[in-house]
């Protein structure tokens, strides 16, 4: 199917697929004419990178993980940077809970003086 129907099919837009693709998250086929041909197969990964993607993960991390997800054997190694990437976000959401916590306790204070 054409980048059109595929964006549709898949939820994204033709532009994200264009990007999956520069990034060597997916490789479409072409046609005779040089346009992009997406198969079932393409769309269901393209389920997959989004899902990864919006969990948090860092391109970079999801083109690493991609070619285990069938395989079912991902190296401890990847895990490993995937939990501390995970415990990096975690921290980075302590640092902004404490600010939010900051603003709220400026807005409150505002609210008495004003």
């Amino acid at each position: 199917m054409k980048i059109g129907a595929a964006a549709k099919a898949s939820g994204v837009s033709a532009r994200s697929l264009r990007y999956y693709e520069d990034e060597g998250l997916i490789v479409p086929g072409r046609f005779s004419n040089g346009y992009r041909d997406y198969c079932q197969s393409t769309i269901d990964r393209v389920a997959v990178i989004r899902s990864l993607l919006e969990s948090g993960l860092p391109v970079r991390l999801v083109r690493e993980l991609l070619p285990h997800l069938g395989a079912g054997s991902v190296c401890s190694e990847f895990v490993d940077e995937v939990e501390q990437y995970r415990d990096r976000l975690a921290r980075r959401v302590a640092v902004l809970t404490a600010q939010q916590a900051a603003l709220d306790e400026y807005l409150r204070e505002v609210g008495r003086i004003a």
